[in-house]
């Protein structure tokens, strides 16, 4: 399927910007590449009721978090969607998925908590899964005073956020975690192996290509026998009946394609409720795009709808 014309637009305006691909940088130049590209193609940030600057307590210093109310919210607990936002496990922090987490928290009519957890390669694996769970219990915690409805809580993020959510979310299955109605798995990371058919059939030039995806595993992980371990590949893990229903999308250009298709059958199998949304002309990346490329809201606006059918079923 081809690409879609706001994306292939896209690609030709960092193809004639001569950007340099993310792998050729270093962590930090990588963060403020990432960062500059936000302000050129984040749409304009909609209005929330609210927005707290937060911090939880963490084994290795305060976890910054920022809160989010959706505009027409009451003033009483609210379902609340924990957020960890995507970059590889390197970059990305709380104010490149600001848009996102606004939409969400008006379109899915909740609160929405974004984490800003330690990336590698400064604080290696599993430091972005432990500093995700210290933030999910100072949430379910804190429960009251952040307006929070912590029988109704989900997890979601895209990229490497969405490995942290479905890890979470087998924790929450076992009574590590707080307890999750929903996971939001936004084209998800799922198998540090980086062995599925979409590596060899998505070129270099992509936003996200191959080489890039192992640059980032390999600046978040020690090494090969990490790989395996189920807290960074949620594919692998033992079993996966009992965890939250999930909605998950892959975007057909991109090398993490075929393991979130093969997570989603696998949550099937176990008797998991699944919405997958595979978007075959799209690439890896595009919900951070919304300004030129129109998909990203479309995508959302089903996220969210997923989010609000969770919430309204949990309980």
């Amino acid at each position: 399927m081809p690409i879609d014309p706001d994306s292939q637009n896209l690609l030709a305006m960092l193809k004639a910007a001569g950007r340099p691909p993310l792998h050729t940088l270093s962590p930090p130049e990588a963060r403020a590449a990432y960062l500059a590209g936000r302000a050129l193609l984040q749409p304009d940030l909609p209005e929330v009721a609210e927005i707290r600057d937060l911090a939880a307590p963490g084994a290795h210093g305060p976890i910054p978090l920022r809160l989010y109310r959706g505009k027409g919210l009451g003033a009483g607990p609210a379902p609340t969607l924990i957020f960890a936002h995507g970059g590889g496990w390197v970059i990305g922090d709380l104010d490149t998925h600001d848009y996102v987490c606004r939409k969400l928290a008006n379109d899915a009519r909740c609160v929405v908590v974004a984490i800003d957890y330690r990336m590698g390669p400064e604080h290696k694996f599993p430091a972005a899964i432990e500093d995700s769970l210290a933030a999910a219990q100072f949430i379910a915690d804190q429960g009251a005073a952040l307006g929070v409805d912590t029988s109704k809580m989900a997890i979601g993020g895209d990229s490497a956020g969405g490995n942290i959510s479905a890890v979470l979310a087998l924790m929450a299955r076992d009574g590590v975690a707080p307890k999750l109605v929903h996971q939001l798995l936004l084209y998800p990371a799922v198998d540090m192996k980086m062995e599925a058919p979409s590596f060899s059939r998505v070129p270099d030039d992509y936003p996200l290509s191959p080489k890039i995806a192992r640059w980032f595993r390999d600046h978040y992980m020690t090494g090969d026998h990490e790989h395996g371990d189920w807290r960074a590949s949620p594919l692998h893990a033992p079993s996966h009946e009992g965890v939250a229903s999930a909605f998950i999308l892959t975007a057909r250009h991109d090398p993490l394609c075929d393991e979130g298709r093969d997570y989603a059958h696998k949550l099937e199998a176990a008797g998991v409720r699944v919405w997958h949304l595979d978007m075959n002309d799209q690439l890896h990346g595009f919900l951070t795009w919304g300004k030129v490329v129109r998909a990203a809201d479309a995508a959302l606006d089903m996220a969210a709808a997923s989010l609000r059918y969770a919430f309204s079923t949990a309980g």
